[in-house]
């Protein structure tokens, strides 16, 4: 019988470096991740600067991460901070204009950057 893997040795889908204040979102995330998400989303909401999530590396999402990310805004908002949304790949930044977080006051949607 072969044993399940550990929850340790699985790689993060989202992390949070208080230090930089950045929430890196890689991989794929959905519903079924939202769980993982919530330990470094609460850690955001205690930054006491503007919050860049790094979205770089970020291949699938659907609306329940973009739920999330405008909750964050919302409270980073209240706080008097602000969330930068940084290089979504095309996939991702359609989906957060269809999510209308980049209409939310308090984010600003960094482009991807141009490959040489």
């Amino acid at each position: 019988m072969a044993s399940r893997p550990s929850c340790t040795s699985l790689p993060r889908i989202v992390s949070f470096d208080a230090q930089q204040s950045v929430l890196r979102v890689t991989g794929e995330e959905d519903r079924s991740t939202s769980g993982k998400r919530r330990r470094p989303i609460s850690a955001a909401l205690k930054a006491e600067c503007d919050v860049n999530v790094d979205l770089s590396e970020l291949r699938l999402a659907d609306k329940s991460l973009m739920l999330d990310l405008a909750v964050l805004a919302q409270r980073l908002r209240a706080d008097g901070c602000e969330m930068r949304l940084r290089r979504p790949q095309p996939y991702i930044r359609t989906l957060i204009t269809v999510a209308g977080l980049d209409r939310l006051p308090s984010v600003e949607v960094v482009p991807r950057l141009a490959r040489a």
